[in-house]
């Protein structure tokens, strides 16, 4: 609290108090007279010293009232200040908060007038633009409108060059009976014949036109023909001989360490080159290696993979596990190689399930058959071959891994993975690989127990 208004505060009540004060009630009540009686000089005097003391005694009470009065009323004088210093800040405070309020309002008011503006000026584009669009619409509707007087127009003239040209193909049959008149009329010939060569350029580009639909005819013609040779079947004969006179002989050798030296394991198959459109395949069967899934995982030392048609003779990068089934395994085959083998490239089925039936061949070509398939909805990636309705064309099989499946349109359907299903092969993404050479690094024990896993995890009838 300001010190200033302190002390004019305190002055104030204090003259109040002395102002209100009623000093004759201070003075002490005077005793009435009692009757003289003869005292002796000492009573009198303790008599008056108690008249003082009892004076004294008021003039404090009285003195000691008065300052508990002037403490109350400086009291209340102090709550009074104190409750208007608290309305006062509760004034500024509520000062600011309507300044505040008040900065508010005017800035949503100028934000609204933005917007305002913003959609006045948006209004007034849109009402151009609609203008300009109305303005665009007549004149598109008087382009149409002319343009479909101009057809018109051409409509008129093509049937009254139609009617000229008739009028004018009259006028030369009558010509050529009247031979003898055109010689005295020879410009008028002269005019006829004009005639008669533009009508005759309109023949040939007639002519023209004519022999380019024919082109197309026969264009179209020839797809037809060859769509309805992709939908007929092939006979069975027919492919087996293909397969037999394409066929690849493939070679495997693999080397292992042993108790007495190192062991080799080699194995032979006849297989066909297989293509998805962007590279070209040599598929078989893992049973056809020297690798087997059943006994225990061998770690490899050397693998070599080679491929022989006629004289010519060479190898494989890789051994490839598909991942439709790891049994079904892949060699790349470069172009330069497929192009030294000589051997046709068969395409993977775009259709396999076209025909009911299918070709199998068996261990490379000692026997073939028409054997029809069912689809399992449970397993998509393989198709049940029916074994009781095998019809053998040529030789006594039956069928077991690694059976080539084609369909009757000649092309690759899958190959056996076991003596009822067949492995459909669409593509060949790999989901394991075996680089051929030393394979010393590449933990091949590791690989194989993989791979013999997943087929375990098959359904028991698939496996």
């Amino acid at each position: 609290m300001n010190k200033t208004l302190l002390l004019i505060i305190c002055d104030f009540l204090l003259l109040n108090l002395l102002a209100l004060t009623r000093w004759e009630k201070a003075e002490p009540t005077r005793p009435e007279p009692q009757p003289v009686t003869a005292r002796s000089p000492a009573a009198d005097a303790r008599t008056q010293d108690q008249d003082l003391v009892d004076v004294m005694k008021m003039s404090l009470e009285d003195e000691r009232a008065a300052r508990e009065q002037l403490a109350s009323q400086l009291q209340s004088a102090q709550a009074s200040l104190s409750e208007r210093e608290e309305n006062l800040s509760r004034l500024e405070a509520e000062k600011q908060q309507l300044g505040s309020t008040l900065e508010q309002t005017q800035q949503g008011a100028a934000q609204l007038k933005q917007q305002f503006e913003a959609a006045a000026r948006e209004a007034s584009t849109s009402q151009e633009r609609l203008a300009q669009l109305q303005r665009d619409l007549e004149q598109r509707e008087a382009e149409a409108r002319r343009q479909a007087e101009q057809l018109s127009s051409l409509e008129k003239q093509h049937t009254a060059a139609r009617e000229r040209i008739e009028k004018l193909n009259v006028a030369v049959q009558v010509a050529e009976q009247e031979k003898t008149m055109l010689k005295e009329t020879a410009a008028t010939y002269r005019q006829q014949a004009e005639v008669e060569r533009q009508e005759r350029l309109k023949v040939a580009e007639t002519t023209t036109t004519l022999a380019q639909g024919v082109g197309q005819l026969a264009e179209k013609s020839a797809e037809i023909t060859k769509e309805m040779r992709e939908n007929r079947p092939i006979n069975a004969n027919t492919l087996f001989n293909d397969f037999l006179a394409n066929r690849v002989r493939t070679h495997f050798s693999a080397t292992r360490p042993a108790l007495f030296g190192p062991s080799t394991r080699t194995a032979d198959a006849q297989t066909i080159l297989v293509t998805d459109g962007k590279a070209t395949y040599a598929l078989l069967h893992v049973d056809d290696t020297p690798f087997r899934f059943i006994e225990p995982y061998l770690d490899w030392e050397q693998v070599f993979v080679s491929f022989t048609k006629g004289d010519y003779r060479t190898t494989g990068p890789e051994i490839r596990f598909l991942g439709v089934d790891p049994r079904v395994i892949a060699i790349p085959v470069d172009a330069a190689q497929v192009a030294s083998l000589g051997a046709r490239v068969y395409k993977t089925a775009i259709d396999p399930f076209k025909f009911p039936d299918a070709v199998l061949i068996a261990n490379g070509g000692t026997g073939y058959g028409e054997v029809p398939f069912k689809l399992e909805p449970q397993n998509p990636s393989y198709v049940r071959m029916d074994n009781r309705l095998v019809r053998r064309l040529f030789g006594n099989f039956s069928p077991s891994r690694g059976d080539l499946v084609l369909s009757k349109t000649g092309e690759l359907l899958g190959i056996m993975v076991s003596s009822n299903y067949c492995a459909i092969v669409g593509n060949f993404e790999p989901t394991k690989a075996l680089a051929t050479g030393d394979t010393t690094a590449q933990d091949t024990s590791a690989l194989f127990a993989q791979l013999a896993g997943r087929v375990r995890r098959l359904p028991l009838r698939m496996q």
